[in-house]
């Protein structure tokens, strides 16, 4: 049947959903197998144990967040060498949105990093990729690379005042007073 998720998928999606909602430690795997309706000999056939399922999850939830956040750059204003004023209203997306439970990569690095090291080596490639997608919204300077560390560092701040507050209101304005003292306005060439 076309366009039924594969097995490996259904899993996938499934584990997804209930690790970024409920937490790692908190889900187990029979929960993960009840809701994928398979076999626990169809899930160990598909990841092999619950850590190889967590680094899929990891890897699955990074290219779903870099996809979504340069499509809500691009659709928020979001031009190379443009400014980073797109960067507000992408994050407003996301932080309104009723399934918003932070930044998985950061929870992921709370709940294991310190027992599971490949954890927080996905959550570093996770964020120098978000830094590079913010560097290149910067105009080229020599300070480029600087300001964009400056502001995903106020991003990562943002998303856990918004985690922390229930609300993103408070977040996306200190975000955006951040982003605008770490970048002077842009002034393309005349």
């Amino acid at each position: 049947m076309a366009g039924r998720p594969s097995i490996h998928d259904r899993i996938l999606r499934v584990a997804h959903d209930l690790f970024y909602r409920d937490g790692i430690r908190a889900t187990g795997i029979d929960r993960v197998i009840g809701e994928s309706e398979v076999s626990k000999v169809t899930f160990y056939r598909h990841f092999h144990s619950k850590n190889e399922l967590v680094l899929a999850f990891l890897d699955h939830r990074h290219q779903r967040w870099m996809t979504w956040f340069a499509d809500a750059l691009c659709r928020n204003g979001g031009t190379a060498g443009g400014g980073a004023a797109a960067v507000v209203p992408a994050l407003a997306e996301w932080f309104r949105d009723g399934a918003f439970r932070g930044c998985a990569f950061i929870n992921s690095v709370v709940e294991l990093g310190g027992d599971f090291p490949e954890v927080a080596a996905i959550a570093r490639r996770h964020k120098d990729e978000m830094t590079e997608a913010i560097g290149h919204l910067l105009p080229p300077s020599e300070r480029r690379e600087n300001q964009a560390q400056a502001i995903a560092l106020a991003v990562d701040g943002a998303i856990m005042r918004a985690q922390v507050d229930g609300t993103p209101d408070a977040a996306l304005e200190a975000l955006g007073l951040a982003i605008d003292a770490i970048t002077p306005p842009y002034c393309p060439p005349q």
